[in-house]
């Protein structure tokens, strides 16, 4: 049985947390800010977490 290849994409946007959550970066942060307020651009800043529903596709991209 061939090893399963961990897809680059998923690699480069996820990452795992010490206790095996899945941290990701919030997106409308990378273009188009002018019209967006300061509150909005701090609060995109910090690092969400993948919901349950979807850990399992996440986790098989990663090969976990």
């Amino acid at each position: 049985m061939p090893k399963t290849k961990t897809n680059s994409g998923t690699k480069k946007r996820f990452k795992l947390t010490g206790t095996g959550k899945i941290k990701r970066k919030h997106a409308y942060k990378s273009h188009i800010l002018t019209k967006k307020t300061k509150k909005q651009k701090r609060n995109l800043t910090h690092f969400g977490l993948v919901s349950k529903v979807d850990e399992p596709r996440v986790k098989a991209l990663l090969g976990i």
